[in-house]
């Protein structure tokens, strides 16, 4: 093992550690998909985001960081993505007793659905683009992301999975519809506080 590699694990750890245990979209979806669906229903939505995550730190690492140095209207295209999405999430956690709902069925995010939010989720995006950028496991971009990829996948899947586990042990307190509709207004108002990074750098 490489002493650049050994010299800046802390701080990758670190880094994926905060940023993994915060609350975000991800995690306030977590929760909201442990109280109303369980843990075992959730895991495909933990993977998928571990997934999604990865996947989305191998492209920064392959070029993509570059690409939005060289086109930042491409940027700006997808925080507005990333706000009208996650307003419509917002909307049907608020609107619903459950996270997501499709022909009535309802259900917990799937595996597919959780890999491709991270492209829309603006807190992803921050993590990987800050990664790629400043934290060097190795001289190497695309091996840096892949490093930095392996990093979130190992520290991070434990830190989500606490988020979707606390969520299963509130869900006896939230056996009241009351209650669990008053649960699910306030995951939905914090999804859209989650928002205001993006909001803040469109008034600057």
């Amino acid at each position: 093992m490489s002493s650049t590699l050994l010299s800046a694990l802390p701080a990758a750890a670190l880094f994926a550690l905060v940023m993994s245990i915060t609350p975000g979209p991800n995690n306030t979806m977590l929760l909201a998909s442990g109280v109303n669906f369980g843990l075992r229903r959730t895991v495909p939505h933990v993977l998928g985001i571990s997934a999604g995550v990865a996947l989305l730190m191998l492209a920064a690492g392959f070029g993509l960081a570059e690409a939005f140095g060289h086109l930042p209207w491409l940027y700006t295209v997808l925080e507005t993505a990333s706000v009208a999405y996650l307003l419509y999430l917002a909307w049907k956690i608020g609107t619903s007793s459950s996270v997501q709902t499709r022909d009535g069925e309802r259900r917990p995010m799937r595996f597919h659905e959780a890999v491709a939010f991270q492209w829309v989720n603006p807190k992803a995006w921050m993590m990987v683009l800050t990664a790629a950028t400043t934290i060097h496991l190795h001289a190497s971009l695309s091996l840096n992301a892949a490093f930095m990829a392996l990093v979130f996948i190992v520290i991070g899947l434990p830190c989500i999975t606490a988020w979707a586990a606390f969520g299963v042990s509130l869900r006896r307190f939230l056996a009241n519809p009351r209650l669990l509709r008053l649960f699910n207004l306030t995951m939905a108002a914090l999804l859209v506080l989650s928002l205001y990074p993006i909001v803040a750098h469109f008034f600057k």
